[in-house]
């Protein structure tokens, strides 16, 4: 089977399976890598020795976590392969990750959320902005949310995370508010939480970067700002007010704890404190 064919396989049944579109798209770009470096060859006739050599011409100008993504892609696609007996031995089996220093995921002090709080002038920047910040959602599964999944008896939402997985998430009372002044103030029927500005219909992830970082330019803030640091402020407010990481982990949606455990090394408020405590 020709590398584009099994590719084209893969992604069907990989869709199937429920990867996120993010995800696939990701691979997509690193198929169409894959296929340029070694041209549209069987994929049978690529050797585990090939595949270094691959990686370490990437690795002059790839970073380690991209790297690190691109071999995570190289990895499930010949496992598959493998498994649906394209190839008779997986090539990739034995290439590991590079090792990666672990980096403090980056947050915003309780003053810049305040700074971006305040530089929201419409009711769609303000609902927005409160529901990435109060409930530290992916923007993806923000995204994709639809208004049936919204439980406002008690502030919370169902949405489906990476894997396909749904979990339950809350919001607070100044989240309620504007969420509920921007959908009374919407005249249109689409059924998503969030819609584009100009003839209704369900943001895409960069339109809604478009407007966080819209916000971010109005507050005056001299640094770039994104969404995935709204989930991670989210994670260190909670972590500063005492919550468990257990607690943390189950909220973000994260599979494996030591993804979260990360956020024990934060040099917040809660640390000097217990600092203080003990010493």
């Amino acid at each position: 089977m020709l590398l584009s064919k099994a590719w084209e396989t893969y992604e069907s049944d990989k869709r199937i399976e429920g990867f996120s579109p993010q995800t696939l798209t990701a691979y997509k770009l690193q198929s169409t890598l894959l296929i340029r470096y070694f041209k549209d060859v069987k994929i049978d006739a690529i050797s585990t020795v090939q595949l270094k050599e691959y990686l370490a011409n990437s690795s002059e100008t790839l970073k380690p976590s991209s790297l690190s993504h691109r071999i995570r892609f190289m990895k499930s696609f010949f496992r598959w392969s493998h498994e649906e007996g394209h190839v008779s031995k997986n090539p990739a089996v034995k290439i590991k990750e590079p090792k990666a220093g672990k980096r403090i995921p980056k947050f915003l002090t309780e003053i810049e959320i305040e700074y971006l709080r305040e530089a929201c002038t419409s009711p769609l920047e303000k609902a927005l902005f409160e529901f990435m910040f109060s409930t530290g959602c992916r923007i993806g599964e923000i995204v994709t949310l639809q208004r049936s999944r919204i439980n406002w008896s008690n502030r919370s939402a169902i949405v489906r995370g990476k894997g396909d997985k749904e979990r339950e998430v809350y919001f607070n009372i100044r989240c309620e508010i504007w969420l509920k002044r921007y959908l009374e103030q919407r005249q249109d029927g689409d059924t998503a939480i969030f819609v584009t500005e100009r003839y209704p219909h369900q943001m895409s992830i960069a339109q809604m970067r478009y407007i966080i970082k819209r916000i971010s330019k109005r507050s005056g803030i001299n640094k770039t700002i994104h969404p995935h640091q709204l989930r991670h402020s989210y994670a260190t407010h909670m972590l500063n007010n005492g919550a468990p990481l257990e607690v943390i982990q189950s909220l973000l949606g994260h599979e494996k704890s030591e993804t979260t455990r990360i956020y024990a090394q934060l040099s917040g408020s809660l640390r000097q404190e217990l600092y203080r405590k003990y010493f």
